[in-house]
């Protein structure tokens, strides 16, 4: 299977705006309109496609960002699959793709990511690979996990 994070570019940006989450999943994330709207008015969130054999399939948003204790936190800050393409297995792989992605690209000890806790399904996936909630909330009410960054993670 030829997978691949894409930055969102001219050439690809219509295509990432088709994709959409199921109607019981509205209330847990942004479009990715909204995504990209915040985006290019913060610089620090990085938007990308993710694909599988040259489709759109998914989408997700990551930054770094300072913390209070005047730390940089590495955020996986939005991840969805397109409900065309939920329940074949993408939601866990992508998931994996972008924790090696931002392990590699940041050298990073921790990654960080925020979710509603009427989000189920998603703090159960987020279980599976190591993320665990530490007790924090952000700015919007989410519950905060983290997942510790080891080398040769097989998760």
């Amino acid at each position: 299977m030829f997978t691949e994070i894409r930055d969102i570019t001219a050439l690809n940006k219509e295509e990432v705006l088709a994709l959409h989450i199921a109607d019981n999943q509205q209330d847990f994330i942004e479009s990715t309109q909204q995504c990209l709207d915040e985006a290019k008015d913060d610089r620090r969130f990085i938007p990308v496609g993710l694909y599988k054999e040259d489709i759109p399939v998914g989408f997700a948003m990551y930054g770094v960002f300072p913390h209070e204790d005047d730390t940089q936190r590495v955020w996986l800050d939005r991840y969805l699959i397109d409900e065309r393409y939920q329940h074949k297995g993408l939601g866990k792989y992508f998931l994996q793709q972008l924790i090696s992605f931002l392990q590699t690209k940041y050298n990073c000890q921790k990654i960080f990511l925020s979710v509603y806790d009427n989000n189920k399904v998603a703090i159960q996936l987020y279980k599976k690979f190591g993320f665990a909630f530490n007790g924090e909330l952000d700015e919007k009410g989410e519950k905060v996990m983290v997942r510790e960054v080891v080398a040769h993670d097989d998760n």
